[in-house]
């Protein structure tokens, strides 16, 4: 692993986008209606029989087609960027000694290699430091401290053995399925709400548009010539999270821990010497693609360098993308920082359109939903 040692030229630093010198932009204009029945509960099968909504590089039409087709629609030597994190079963229900039920949701660890983490817990304001809540396979969450401000619990798991708060997890634990699919996670979600491709443990919400590639279909974009490359970015809680302030550039972004390593910026060059385009399946490959962005005078364009660390970038109108020329990704929530990345690549006005067309073409919204293929204005 010596590729990640030095990938860690920052290692630590937290990364921003630069600041907008555009027009200001009002959240309120990311917002918008989605009848409840679109909102998909339960995957498609096969995954790449998923619709996909396609914005043409032209002129701006909006075709329909599928995520099979995808082959088809990306060229010979161009390069998706795919995030090989794997989700763990990071929520886990306790009961407590008077029979109150306790759920908690473990974000990350405190410290790298630390049996201690930061996790979200309902109800909070009821535990005290000390207590223990007993949960399955005879697992026990121990509450050590409330951070302030935060308002997070510091908390970790015992069992009977000498073992990780992770392996603690893929006993007591379920996959963290988001709020808006109304359901208990099942057996069936523990492979389906990971992509074919994970690798490293460490999110705690799938980058979900990764769910939609199959073995068969990542064989059949080889044969078309198509370039493949991996980083890692752990998607936490903050994802789900709406935009609150009035004007997107009062918003503060969270932060998430990511790895491009020096094969992958090796990848992104090379993708630029042939002339393909750089295409990140989803908005948390395209994070750590413009996180870790350069200039290169050679090609007088943008490239990326091998970076470790944490990103709290922030892509909307006006800020970014540098790196990526397209962006294959589901649908977003409404004044979601995830839909300000969408317009960052097309702009407001066609992002509006975008979402408008796929309401009407009832397309499936948000995790287990449809796609959509989108090409940077230029």
């Amino acid at each position: 692993m010596q590729w990640l040692a030095r990938a860690a030229v920052r290692e630590g630093a937290r990364l921003r986008a630069p600041a907008s010198h555009t027009r200001r932009v009002n959240t309120s204009a990311f917002d918008f209606e989605l009848p409840r029945e679109r909102i998909a509960q339960s995957p498609v099968e096969p995954r790449d029989h998923a619709r996909l909504l396609v914005r043409e590089p032209g002129d701006g039409s909006l075709q329909d087609a599928r995520v099979a087709d995808l082959p088809d629609l990306l060229r010979e030597g161009d390069l998706l960027v795919l995030n090989d994190t794997r989700v763990i079963p990071a929520r886990v229900r306790g009961q407590r000694s008077t029979g109150g039920q306790v759920e908690l949701l473990f974000l990350e660890p405190i410290s790298p290699g630390s049996e201690t983490w930061r996790a979200m817990v309902k109800p909070a304001k009821k535990m005290k430091p000390g207590d223990r809540v007993a949960c399955a396979g005879g697992v026990q969450a121990e509450f050590l401290e409330r951070e302030e401000g935060s308002g997070y619990w510091r908390a970790r798991l015992v069992g009977e053995a000498h073992q990780t708060t992770e392996e603690l997890m893929a006993i007591a634990g379920a996959m963290p399925l988001p709020p808006y699919i109304e359901r208990l996670a099942t057996a069936e979600d523990s492979e389906r709400y990971q992509t074919v491709y994970a690798r490293v443990p460490g999110a705690v919400a799938a980058p979900t548009a990764g769910l939609h590639l199959t073995n068969e279909l990542l064989a059949r974009l080889d044969a078309a010539g198509v370039q493949r490359t991996t980083v890692t970015l752990h998607v936490g809680a903050g994802t789900f999270l709406p935009v609150t302030a009035d004007r997107i550039e009062d918003h503060r972004m969270h932060s998430e821990r990511f790895v491009l390593s020096e094969e992958t910026a090796a990848a992104v060059r090379a993708c630029r010497e042939r002339g393909g385009r750089v295409v990140p399946v989803g908005t948390t490959s395209a994070r750590v693609l413009e996180s870790c962005a350069i200039h290169d005078p050679a090609f007088d364009r943008d490239v990326v360098e091998a970076r470790a660390g944490a990103t709290e970038i922030f892509l909307h109108p006006g800020s970014g993308p540098r790196v990526a020329d397209g962006l294959f990704t589901n649908f977003h929530l409404p004044k979601s920082t995830l839909l300000m990345l969408v317009a960052s690549f097309i702009g407001l006005e066609a992002t509006q359109e975008l979402y408008r067309t796929a309401i009407e073409r009832e397309y499936r919204f948000y995790s287990y939903g449809d796609a959509s293929l989108l090409w940077r204005a230029t």
